[in-house]
């Protein structure tokens, strides 16, 4: 080429590098992905129809080579590239509409795998209808996919060849009606919930935040750790905790059969058996015949045997065994001291932070707590994250940056999902969503959020509960400050000791410790935190203050012990 022509384009290149580099973040993600699209869009292209089809065959679903329906949609143009080719689909039955009098049916069709379904157009000569177009019908179906009619809301559509599998489903027994229905009747229909678009979609966002807390944790250098299910410590220190034992069976086991506990009397008389054994050898022994004495020890030693079953079986109470002082005897249990499912992972969380620096676990915790409020579960899945070598501002912020990220993931992979959710049940969730993905956090201490508080009752808003300095703020008063002071997620810190557990790390002022918890708006508290006590004296105080017991805590304390951070 003529140099002219090769200094222009390097200037051009020069001159695209330039604007890129001044550009926006956010702009640079668009124009990136408006870059990906096109990129997919010329590939599929390439590919043609056939081949593009073939590249989202299920790998684990070879038995029918089925494609996902999310993935149809998922192909650019909606679905539109495919047109032309030949799939397989399996899914369920959503809505079934018989046409041109009964030659016919148009099948909505869902997998469950996104919440798009596809139509499916079945001929009467391809299959019998009325095996197909009951709601709740499970299929897989052949078909060519093609460009629906002018005027149709969908972008494609199939037109069956073959029906490889049919489920029935009798629709006069069916309880997921196509109408809406509530969640209170779906509770009692806990197996078949998923059918239904609000629970199947409640269930894709739960994974999506599944796969975004590991994502962030992952690239921010964290080791995920597992932690036990069953524990003999209380994290919390409050004490509504489920008990997990052995015990029970035996106890209803005595009950059936009527078993009944020896009686004072009977341990009495069983003593004095034993003390009669006692004095016959001690006669023999001093009479020198060796020969009766081996006997009667063994006779001897057999009632006192009889007499140990039988004072341990006169503590029973209830089929249950009790100590000296009525207590139940754990030595008899699975793990020979009470035992519960956890409510915490967090003290054994700590146990790896203090050799590996940034760990954290999630999974299945339990609560104890009657009350039937959408804030209370028995069971739920919880994230703790530990950090060495960092306080409660980082911890705050790595807070902050954990919400966004699963937020902005969850509206970036699932926003039919959440438009969904939005427009059935909530009509600003999804602009809430967004305003506290985008929005940076308020930051305010405890005793400023009080006098906030204070001055909001002074100016004329009403609590149920008392504001004062030293309470446990309410759900009312979380939301009050996210809602209506701050307007956005706020960081609530340096809480009362009174009222927080006993690792928290104690503040200067002696009256509050390094803890902090997150407010959103429409919910309250999202999340809790705080800096460790990592003072050795100061946190066996502290257990002894909120009235626990040391010896329950030793491990605990030995990470204080022994190169605390």
């Amino acid at each position: 080429q003529h140099p002219s022509t090769l200094h222009s384009k390097a200037q051009k290149s020069i001159e695209r590098t330039m604007t890129l580099a001044d550009m926006d973040l956010s702009d640079l993600k668009a124009q990136l992905a408006s870059v990906q699209a096109a990129v997919d869009a010329k590939e599929a292209a390439a590919d043609g129809a056939g081949v593009l089809a073939a590249k989202i065959v299920n790998p684990y679903s070879k038995l029918y080579n089925r494609v996902g329906v999310a993935a149809i949609h998922a192909c650019p143009g909606d679905g539109a590239s495919l047109i032309g080719s030949t799939v397989v689909v399996g899914g369920w039955v959503k809505t079934g509409r018989v046409a041109d009098k009964g030659a016919l049916v148009f099948l909505e069709v869902n997998d469950g795998t996104g919440p798009k379904n596809l139509q499916v157009v079945v001929k009467a000569e391809v299959h019998a209808i009325d095996e197909l177009k009951s709601t709740g019908t499970c299929v897989v179906v052949e078909g060519e996919l093609k460009a629906p009619p002018e005027g149709a809301t969908q972008v494609v559509e199939m037109h069956a060849t073959k029906i490889l599998h049919v489920g029935p489903c009798d629709a006069a027994k069916y309880p997921i009606a196509k109408k809406k229905i509530s969640l209170e009747f779906l509770r009692e229909k806990i197996h078949l919930r998923t059918r239904t678009n609000t629970i199947a979609a409640i269930a894709r966002i739960r994974s999506a935040l599944s796969y975004a807390t590991h994502s962030f944790f992952n690239k921010n250098g964290f080791l995920y750790v597992h932690t036990p299910l069953i524990t003999q410590s209380d994290c919390e220190g409050a004490g509504e905790m489920f008990q997990v034992t052995t015990l029970l069976g035996a106890a209803d086991a005595a009950a059936e059969s009527g078993e009944k506990a020896p009686s004072a009397e009977d341990v009495e008389a069983m003593r004095a058996k034993v003390t009669e054994a006692g004095d016959v050898v001690k006669q023999l022994k001093e009479a020198g015949d060796k020969a009766a004495v081996k006997p009667a020890v063994d006779a001897m030693l057999k009632l006192k045997g009889e007499l140990a079953e039988m004072e341990t079986a006169s503590r029973k109470v209830g089929g249950l065994f009790r100590d000296e002082k009525g207590k139940i005897d754990y030595s008899h249990d699975f793990f020979s001291e009470p035992t519960f499912l956890t409510v915490s992972g967090q003290l054994n969380v700590e146990t790896y932070a203090c050799a590996m620096t940034s760990v954290y676990t999630f999974g299945p915790t339990f609560r104890a707590e009657n009350s039937n409020t959408t804030r209370h579960l028995a069971e739920f899945w919880m994230i703790e994250p530990e950090i060495a070598f960092a306080d409660l501002q980082d911890d705050m912020q790595c807070a902050e940056d954990y919400v966004k990220y699963c937020l902005n993931y969850v509206l970036e992979h699932c926003p039919e999902d959440l438009a969904f959710i939005s427009k059935m049940y909530d009509k600003e969730a999804l602009d809430r969503v967004k305003h506290v993905a985008a929005s940076p956090f308020g930051r305010v201490s405890y005793t400023e959020a009080i006098e906030l508080l204070k001055k909001a009752v002074a100016d004329g808003k009403e609590f149920v509960y008392p504001v004062e300095w030293g309470i446990d703020l309410a759900t009312e008063h979380e939301r009050y400050l996210a809602e209506e002071i701050f307007k956005k997620p706020v960081i609530v810190y340096n809480y009362p000791k009174d009222i927080k557990a006993f690792y928290m790390r104690l503040n200067e002022d002696g009256k509050t410790v390094a803890a902090m918890d997150v407010l959103v708006p429409k919910v309250g508290e999202l999340m809790g935190g705080s800096q460790r006590e990592e003072r050795l004296d100061v946190l066996e105080r502290r257990i002894e203050e909120v009235g626990l017991e040391k010896e329950s805590y030793w491990w605990y304390l030995d990470l204080r012990r022994y190169g605390s951070v």
